[in-house]
Parts: structure tokens; sequence; C-alpha cells
């Protein structure tokens, strides 16, 4: 009986979705990461988060003292072969592609206000601005699985400045992100353990 509750807590944890929450409008820029349904406020940065206290600066007010007569060391290091760069590269770009086709955006709102007096002038940067989304949507659709959307451009005569209104969220479970970090960790630990190995032949 416990070995089935555990299992199902590590399925349920498996499901729990992580990510993060991004808005824009008249308050200016928020962020936030999400831990299931809960949005925990990132920037901008929330009070608790200020008063915490910071390594760096302590480092910073009791600096070591430098031994007399060391001289400075420089900070250039030799490069390495690029037949042994290029295998991580791809790897990486491997990781980045599997990593954006397991994210899941679950809302995508864009609202978009024209500003201006002119009829005209109007008419015709709401045909650009149509446009232009015509083109970005579909790119963006293919990049990402957009779960739902809500895409909205509007003229308004009054208004002084054209806003912009921009609200995402973007998730993916713990369980795919675990697959990923445990997938491609071993196949880079597999790649670097082999170019070692060719090292160490060739010394």
């Amino acid at each position: 009986m416990g070995w089935l509750i555990f299992l199902g807590v590590l399925v349920l944890l498996g499901c729990l979705p992580l990510g993060v929450r991004l808005n824009f409008d008249e308050g200016g820029f928020r962020a936030a990461v999400l831990i299931g349904r809960i949005p925990v406020r990132m920037y901008p940065v929330p009070r608790w988060l200020r008063n915490m206290p910071s390594r760096h600066k302590k480092e910073e007010q009791s600096p070591e003292p430098k031994p007399k007569g060391a001289e400075p060391q420089s900070q250039e290091q030799p490069g390495g072969g690029i037949r042994r760069f290029l295998p991580f590269v791809r790897l990486g770009l491997e990781l980045l592609g599997d990593f954006r086709r397991k994210l899941r955006v679950n809302f995508l709102r864009l609202r978009l206000t024209l500003a201006g007096e002119d009829p005209c002038d109007l008419a015709v940067n709401y045909g650009r601005a149509w446009a232009a989304l015509g083109n970005l949507m579909p790119n963006l659709e293919r990049a990402l699985v957009i779960r739902k959307r809500d895409v909205e451009i509007q003229c308004d005569f009054q208004a002084e400045e054209t806003t912009v209104v921009f609200a995402m969220d973007l998730t993916m479970t713990l369980g795919r992100l675990l697959g990923l970090a445990l997938g491609y960790g071993l196949r880079a630990l597999k790649l670097f353990l082999t170019m070692k190995k060719a090292v160490q032949t060739n010394e």
C-alpha cells in the first residue's frame, strides 16, 4: 500500500506544471514563476527577495589581502580544438529543439491599440499591423504549442500613443523537465568521457 501511495505521489509530481508568466500593460513589465497554478512574483523584485542578504556584498566588504610580490596571473586561457567543441554544440541544439517542442503556451494575449487622429493613416497602420501578425503567428505556432490565444488590434482616435497589452503563460511539466535533464545530462557525460579517453590515448 505504501508503494502505491509513493508511486501516486511521483505521478502527481511528474504532472506538476512549472513555468513563467509574463505580463506587460500600463503598469509595466511583470514576471512570475508558475508552480502549478500558483504564481510567485519575481519582477518587480518582491520585498522578501530584496531583503535577502547578498553574498557578493559580504565578499566585497572583506577582500582578502594580496600577498606581497605576487604577480598578477593572466586571465586568458588557451583555446580548445574546434572538433572537440562541435559535438557539444550539436547536443545543445538538440536540447533546445526538444525543450521547445515540450513547452506549452497555455495562454497568449496580445492587444494592440493604434493611436492617431487621421482615419486614413490609421487604416494603413491597421492593415500593416494585421499583416505583421499574419506573418508572426504561424511561425510562432510552428515553434510552440499554443493552447489558447487572444489577439486583437483596435484603433483609438483619442489616444495619445499606441499601446500594447501582452500576457503569456509558458509551462512544462516537471516530469518532462526531469526527463530532458536526465537524458541529455547522460549524453553530455558520455560525450565528455569519450573525449577525455581520446585525449589520454593521444598523449
